[in-house]
């Protein structure tokens, strides 16, 4: 069975570690950092795909200032727990020369793909690369970037999904923070 099949039983083993008031509460409190730190820059945001396309939906819309929406696919999970070597499925197409960046990814695990797209942007002349997650998972494996500039919220290193989070593709959709 794959998860499609199994998506009852998987939700309903899973534990709620954030309620979607939760997760909504912490996108806001995000955005008034993000809006004090970069809100005079004419930044580019950039989504990191897929995981990244919830939180940039919902956090693009509480940023009260001009912006550019650019987006990056790059993977080390294609739909599985484990990374793997990275990919790039697609590359940003705005020009950030001399620009603001902001990267938007779903989450901060071991902060390979995340630190993969910092270095692009700096080599493509970005002045500035600033990160937002909505989660930073906390462990000692990261080996990438160690922190991001803007977290949502924390967890400690369990199997989470929802708000962007897959397990094996599927609950992106699922409201709330779910750990197996």
């Amino acid at each position: 069975m794959n998860a499609a099949e199994r998506y009852e039983e998987i939700l309903a083993s899973a534990q709620c570690l954030y309620s979607t008031a939760e997760v909504e509460a912490a996108i806001v409190e995000m955005a008034r950092q993000i809006t004090a730190r970069i809100g005079a820059t004419n930044p580019v945001v950039c989504s990191v795909l897929t995981g990244g396309i919830v939180l940039t939906g919902k956090l693009i819309t509480q940023l009260p200032f001009a912006l550019e929406l650019d987006y990056l696919h790059l993977s080390r999970y294609q739909n599985r727990t484990e990374g793997g070597l990275l990919q790039w499925k697609a590359r940003p197409t705005i020009d950030c020369t001399g620009r603001t960046v902001l990267l938007v990814d779903d989450i901060l695990d071991e902060g390979t793909t995340l630190q993969a797209a910092v270095e692009h942007f700096r080599q493509m002349g970005a002045v500035d690369v600033l990160t937002a997650v909505l989660i930073n998972k906390r462990h000692q494996r990261k080996h990438g970037l160690q922190v991001a500039d803007f977290v949502g919220l924390e967890t400690e290193d369990r199997y989470l999904f929802g708000y962007g989070l897959d397990y094996h593709g599927y609950f992106r959709n699922v409201p709330g923070i779910y750990g197996l």
